[in-house]
């Protein structure tokens, strides 16, 4: 079975959209990409820290979806990093309410040793100086890297990130994102700058628009699927992240055509994670219905039209 080593964050998320709120439950972009990618055939392991807070049965939820977690470090005395926001009625535009990093502020990533040759290595959204320390610990370079950031490392931690993007194959960000990263408003024009950042692929998220792939002059674009409810946005972007890293570790093939058939999977189970609060979706998530719905985007998406 192929590897696939996930870093990022193990965290608590309260959430408030205008159809409701939530207490203290599970999320972390290490989650969402975790749990998506489970829905394929991958040795997938993450790599974060929790405090002493976080329930063993979380623990075991991961677990029970065949990941490894032998690369959650557990802090004993330490609380879990925590974030609270408030959706707008838009669902496209949040507030931060409270960011507690707690154990997230000295967190040390330390790659478990079975998975120091994986060949896909997806870089969650965290301080670029974590993902590095990750690829520093790899023996053997990974076939592909996908590295997924925010705004908020571009404001606070920008020379540090050019630093990452230069080791990576793949960028995820979201179009104001790739607004600010590039300095460049049209988004073609965007990703030809970020290709010169070191990406050889970009790949820019329009919520509820659709995602783009960009190599050099190809581009490729993947509508997303209409819903008749959006509930809650959270960890739709890293479990895009998760679908698109998991099927490329699985086929372990990297070009740009099958980076087609990634981005539509991607698609697909980010359009399940927004049904309900946090994870519970994808927590609940049968495998016939993924494959249902990806038929539901074939047909949205395959025509024939006459040129003449």
């Amino acid at each position: 079975m192929n590897k696939l080593l996930i870093v990022g964050t193990v965290a608590f998320d309260a959430i408030e959209t205008p159809f409701g709120k939530t207490d203290k439950i599970l999320g972390g972009a290490a989650t969402f990409i975790g749990l998506s990618a489970s829905y394929f055939d991958v040795d997938a392991a993450i790599v974060s820290v929790v405090g002493e807070d976080f329930p063993q049965e979380y623990l075991d939820l991961l677990s029970e979806r065949d990941i490894d977690i032998s690369g959650i470090e557990i802090v004993k005395g330490g609380k879990t990093f925590f974030w609270s926001g408030r959706y707008h009625n838009d669902l496209n535009s949040r507030d931060t309410l409270e960011t507690q990093l707690n154990v997230l502020a000295d967190f040390q990533p330390k790659v478990p040793t079975e998975y120091k040759d994986v060949a896909v290595v997806m870089l969650g959204n965290l301080h670029p100086m974590v993902q590095i320390s990750v690829l520093d610990q790899m023996t053997a370079k990974p076939k592909l890297v996908v590295l997924d950031t925010m705004n908020f490392w571009m404001d606070c931690a920008l020379p540090e990130l050019h630093q990452v993007m230069k080791r990576v194959d793949v960028i995820t960000i979201n179009d104001e994102e790739a607004r600010q990263l590039s300095g460049e408003y049209s988004l073609v024009k965007a990703a030809a700058k970020i290709h010169t950042m070191g990406p050889k692929y970009v790949v820019i998220k329009k919520g509820e628009h659709g995602a783009l792939l960009f190599e050099g002059k190809e581009i490729f674009f993947a509508p997303a699927l209409p819903l008749e409810e959006v509930f809650d946005p959270t960890g739709a972007g890293d479990t895009f992240a998760g679908g698109f890293s998991g099927y490329i570790a699985q086929s372990e093939n990297i070009s740009f055509e099958n980076m087609k058939n990634g981005i539509i999977y991607g698609s697909n189970l980010a359009s399940f994670c927004v049904e309900k609060f946090g994870t519970e979706r994808m927590v609940d998530l049968e495998k016939e219905e993924v494959y249902d719905r990806l038929k539901q985007f074939r047909a949205l998406t395959q025509f024939d039209i006459e040129i003449e």
